[in-house]
């Protein structure tokens, strides 16, 4: 049995930590109307790709390639008394589906919870693999 699939799990939940950690910042910031650059707040999606660093025979774990934006337009809010209202009255709202974000939320701890229970699995059957001698 080969100690790769400590790193390929690893790998996954390491993933699955930065994925859950974007979609809490989204949805933390799913009311807000504007940001330190004053511009509303835009929804962050994680992006992955297969890690072949340090692996051989096509064994390979994943990793965070980047985090980048949402490119769904922002929502527009019709409060033409708000301090932040453009000439028509309108405000920009985060484009940040909440619905979504908690589905995505519930997927990745589903993830990170399968990933531990590989581990587990492993370590369970390699502690059985030390008792058949005795």
């Amino acid at each position: 049995m080969s100690f790769s699939i400590f790193s390929i799990s690893a790998s996954a939940l390491m993933a699955q930590t930065q994925r859950m950690n974007v979609s809490a910042s989204n949805l933390a910031n799913a009311d807000s109307v504007t940001s330190t650059s004053g511009q509303a707040y835009r929804a962050k999606q994680v992006v992955f790709s297969v890690d072949h660093q340090g692996y051989q025979n096509h064994i390979a774990g994943v990793k965070v390639t980047q985090v980048i934006d949402d490119p769904t337009p922002m929502n527009l809010v019709y409060e033409p008394h708000h301090p932040l209202a453009d000439e028509q009255g309108y405000i920009q709202k985060p484009n940040v589906d909440i619905v979504g974000e908690m589905v995505n939320t519930i997927s990745a701890s589903r993830s990170y919870q399968a990933n531990v229970e590989v581990i587990n699995t492993v370590k369970s059957l390699m502690l059985k693999t030390l008792t058949l001698g005795q």
